[in-house]
């Protein structure tokens, strides 16, 4: 039986004595199963971000009910209460009809605009700084908190919405807070659990979930309205993520050191294979990425002062966060390994890709707004694929070619981002379009 002292038989050939890879054929197998604690610390991210996007999506979905009363007359008092079809000679029995007593609002298509965006007010202003804060005082305690405020803001929606319209974007505000909260806190988490060579593994097993939240919110919250009323997509959905604050307090610990079930040599896996990581140097480009996804902003707001038109200001920013960032990769697998030329590569990389939240991340708002939040919702779902594909083909090219196998890898990239921005240069557009128009409005 071997152990795990023994050397390979090339150990003492390599080139580069101060390369501290842990080398996966001396680690036991069951070290690097789906049976180890920091897989089951991954499935259990995958469920937090699983009830995350349900609860970001649930108004989403709830909308229709939420402003589709059977009584068309204007709502002067804001909401109504649906009566029993029986109240009125009916059948209390149709199956389209809205349960009792479930409140109906008269809200215009701009005020609606106005509820879904209120969400990210927050999360604006808590994505960056949690990652800090996790950084510093846990994610157990960042993510953990953050979903149980979520989680009762979510159950408290029903009653705001009834409170008023102020009330209503007040609660969706601060949820946005808590909910950004959990966004940026968990990375912090791989810092400590996640070994280099299993970080695409385990982030995408965590992240994924968001996907699943998303599918699951959209299956079931019709259903839920339909048969319960809307409130209870709300009470149901922040229900379960008050019940799983009590599993994440359990189980989840903020290192391997500290975790009580783990295994001796899993333990010692873990911590040999992060003993030379650099915190502050993988948090860095975040913070920039932070700093240009603002000052993007700001920038494309002024060009629109300048008299730009507006689809050459989408795709400037476009332009801007997609190529420079995408050759920088490429020239990365070219350049002599250097630590600082490659930092700062990854640096400026990273950094300058936000302003792509400028251009292609919010035309959806120009060519349809009264669609754009399902519009962006669907292709960010769209977009999740990637991190699902993104770790078997990278693996795949490392296989068939280990020394140059990143090389192949960012080519790859390089190929993907420039054919996006070529088709969005070529046929973006910033009008909005005949199918995205309201009808009662074109005939008036």
């Amino acid at each position: 039986m071997a152990t795990m002292t023994e050397l390979s038989p090339t150990a003492g050939k390599t080139k580069h004595s101060q390369d501290t890879r842990v080398d996966e054929s001396l680690v036991p197998k069951k070290v690097l199963s789906f049976c180890s604690t920091r897989y089951g610390i991954a499935f259990i991210a995958h469920f937090c971000n699983f009830i995350l996007m349900a609860q970001y999506a649930a108004i989403n979905i709830s909308m229709v009910a939420m402003v589709n009363g059977t009584n068309h007359q204007s709502q002067f008092n804001g909401s109504t209460e649906s009566l029993p079809l029986d109240a009125l000679g009916g059948s209390n029995d149709e199956p389209n009809s809205l349960p009792a007593e479930a409140p109906v609002y008269d809200w215009s298509p701009q005020v609606q605009g106005i509820i879904f965006g209120s969400v990210n007010y927050g999360m604006m202003l808590t994505t960056a700084p949690s990652g800090y804060l996790a950084g510093r005082i846990g994610t157990k305690r960042v993510v953990g908190v953050s979903l149980v405020v979520s989680s009762l803001l979510i159950i408290f929606t029903p009653l705001a919405a009834d409170l008023g319209l102020a009330f209503l974007i007040v609660t969706r505000t601060v949820q946005g807070l808590a909910q950004g909260s959990i966004f940026g806190g968990q990375h912090a988490l791989w810092e400590r659990w996640g070994p280099p060579r299993e970080r695409s593994r385990l982030c995408t097993l965590a992240l994924s979930g968001m996907m699943l939240g998303t599918f699951a919110i959209i299956l079931l919250g019709g259903i839920i309205s339909q048969t319960l009323g809307w409130p209870f997509v709300f009470y149901i959905f922040g229900g379960i993520g008050c019940v799983y604050c009590l599993l994440w307090f359990v189980l989840v610990y903020d290192d391997p050191v500290s975790h009580p079930w783990i295994s001796v040599t899993e333990k010692e896996y873990i911590v040999s294979s992060l003993a030379q990581q650099n915190g502050f140097l993988s948090a860095f480009p975040f913070i920039i990425s932070w700093v240009t996804g603002i000052l993007g902003g700001q920038l494309a707001d002024f060009l629109l002062t300048k008299n730009f038109r507006l689809v050459t200001v989408r795709k400037i920013a476009t332009f801007l966060g997609n190529f420079p960032s995408s050759v920088l990769l490429v020239a990365l697998s070219y350049l002599t390994p250097d630590y600082i030329t490659t930092m700062t590569l990854l640096i400026v990389s990273c950094g300058l890709t936000p302003f792509c939240q400028s251009g292609i991340y919010i035309n959806a708002l120009d060519i349809a707004p009264r669609h754009s939040s399902f519009l962006m919702g669907t292709s960010r779902e769209f977009g999740y694929t990637a991190a699902i594909l993104t770790p078997t083909v990278s693996g795949f090219l490392l296989s068939q070619d280990p020394e140059f196998g990143w090389r192949n890898v960012f080519l790859l990239l390089f190929a993907i981002n420039l054919s996006g921005l070529i088709f969005y240069l070529v046929f973006g557009d910033a009008v909005v379009q005949d199918w995205a128009k309201d009808r009662k409005l074109t005939r008036l």
